[in-house]
C-alpha cells in the first residue's frame, strides 16, 4: 500500500516535458488522494501545456510510475500552472521548437489539410499538392495522420515499404514525394483501435523516428474532424497553416466550417479553402454539371475570412501504361494544371 509520502516522492522525481524542471521544483503536484480499500491513487499534477502529445506521454509515465511503486489503479487530472510559475521557469527552459521535430528541418513549412467530414476528397487534395509542389522544384514530404483513414500509400500507387537504417525510418519516396503512413505499418487492411496516448505516441514517431531530411514542405493529411489527433497535430505545430477541403454542397461547407474554426481557436493561420468536386465537365458537349451544388467553398471561404485556391473537378487522371498512381493528375492534366496554380499560390502565401 503506497502512502502520501511514497507517491510525492514518485511523482517529485518526474520532470514537467516543457519546462524541464521536475514536479517538485514547480509545484507540479496538486492533489494526492488515496483509497485504501482499493489501492487506488488517484493524483492532479500541473503542467505548462495541456492537451498536448506530450501530456499524454507524460499521463502513460506518471501510471507507470505509480503502478511500479505498488498502486493496482491510477486516476490521473491535468491542469496548467499559473502564468507566474510558467515565466519563472521558462527562460531556463529549451523551447520547444518544431524544427526539433524533423532532422535538419529548421526551414521546413508545415501544412495540414483538414476537412469537416469524410469523403471530400482531401486525401487526394494533400497528395496532388506535394506533387505539384514538387514539380515546382520544392522538396516535398507527407505525414499521413489520418490514423483510421490512411489512404495515400494506395492513392499514389506505393508498393514498397520503409525501411530501417539505423534507429531512423527511412521514408518511401514516390514522384518526389517522401512519404510516411499508418498504412505502411499495418498487415491486410486491419483497422486499428487505438486511443489516447498510442495515437499522440505514433505521430511522435512519424515526426522525430524518421528521417526526413531536408524539406521545404511536410504536408499532414488529417482525419476529417476535430478529434483527438487533428488536436495533438494543432498541439505539436504551433506554426502549421491550414488548408481546409470541402465539396461545394452546402452542408459540406457547413461542417467544414468547424475544422476551420479549430484552427483559428488554436492561433493557426488558414491558408486558403479548396473546393473539389467543384463540377463535371462533359468531354462531347464542354458543358459544366454542378452535380455537388454550387457556392459552398466560396461561402466558407468567407465564413473563415480567406480565399478559395482552387475548384477542382470531377476527373479522372490519364491512364498510363506502366503507372500505377491511381489519385495522381499528370502535369498536363486539366486537374494537374490546377493544382500547379494552387502550389504557386501557396508558395506565394508561404
Amino acid at each position: 500500500m503506497l502512502t502520501q509520502e511514497q507517491v510525492l516522492e514518485i511523482l517529485h522525481g518526474i520532470q514537467d516535458p516543457f519546462l524541464h524542471k521536475t514536479l517538485e521544483e514547480t509545484g507540479g503536484v496538486e492533489e494526492i488522494k488515496i483509497k485504501e480499500e482499493k489501492n487506488h491513487v488517484s493524483v492532479k499534477i500541473l503542467i505548462a501545456k495541456t492537451n498536448t502529445a506530450e501530456q499524454m506521454e507524460l499521463q502513460q509515465t506518471i501510471v507507470n510510475a505509480l503502478k511500479s511503486g505498488g498502486a493496482a489503479t491510477v486516476g490521473l487530472r491535468f491542469d496548467q500552472l499559473s502564468d507566474e510559475v510558467i515565466q519563472r521557469f521558462q527562460p531556463a527552459a529549451e523551447e520547444q521548437k518544431e524544427e526539433s521535430l524533423l532532422d535538419g528541418g529548421s526551414d521546413t513549412k508545415f501544412i495540414s489539410v483538414a476537412s469537416g467530414k469524410g469523403g471530400v476528397g482531401k486525401s487526394t487534395v494533400t497528395v496532388n499538392l506535394a506533387v505539384a509542389l514538387t514539380r515546382l522544384g520544392k522538396k516535398v514530404g507527407i505525414i499521413d495522420a489520418d490514423i483510421y483513414g490512411f489512404s495515400v500509400p494506395d492513392m499514389m500507387g506505393v508498393e514498397e515499404r520503409p525501411v530501417v537504417r539505423g534507429e531512423k525510418i527511412i521514408p518511401v519516396e514516390r514522384f518526389g514525394v517522401k512519404i510516411v503512413s499508418m498504412g505502411f505499418f499495418v498487415e491486410d487492411n486491419s483497422p486499428i483501435i487505438w486511443r489516447g496516448p498510442m495515437l499522440g505516441k505514433m505521430l511522435t514517431s512519424f515526426f522525430k523516428e524518421v528521417e526526413w531530411g531536408d524539406l521545404d514542405y511536410l504536408l499532414l493529411d488529417l482525419p476529417p474532424g476535430t478529434g483527438d489527433v487533428a488536436l495533438d497535430v494543432h498541439a505539436m505545430l504551433p506554426s502549421s497553416k491550414e488548408l481546409i477541403v470541402t465539396t461545394p454542397h452546402p452542408t459540406a461547407a457547413f461542417v467544414a466550417a468547424r475544422a476551420g474554426q479549430m484552427a483559428l481557436k488554436t492561433d493557426h493561420e488558414i491558408l486558403g479553402v479548396v473546393e473539389n468536386m467543384a463540377y463535371f465537365e462533359s468531354k462531347e458537349t464542354g458543358n459544366k454539371e454542378f452535380v455537388f451544388g454550387r457556392g459552398g467553398g466560396v461561402k466558407l471561404a468567407e465564413t473563415l475570412k480567406t480565399n478559395v485556391l482552387g475548384h477542382i473537378p470531377l476527373q479522372q487522371p490519364y491512364e498510363e501504361e506502366d503507372v500505377f498512381a491511381p489519385s495522381v493528375y499528370q502535369a498536363d492534366h486539366p486537374s494537374g494544371v490546377i493544382y500547379r496554380n494552387m502550389a504557386a499560390k501557396i508558395i506565394d502565401k508561404y
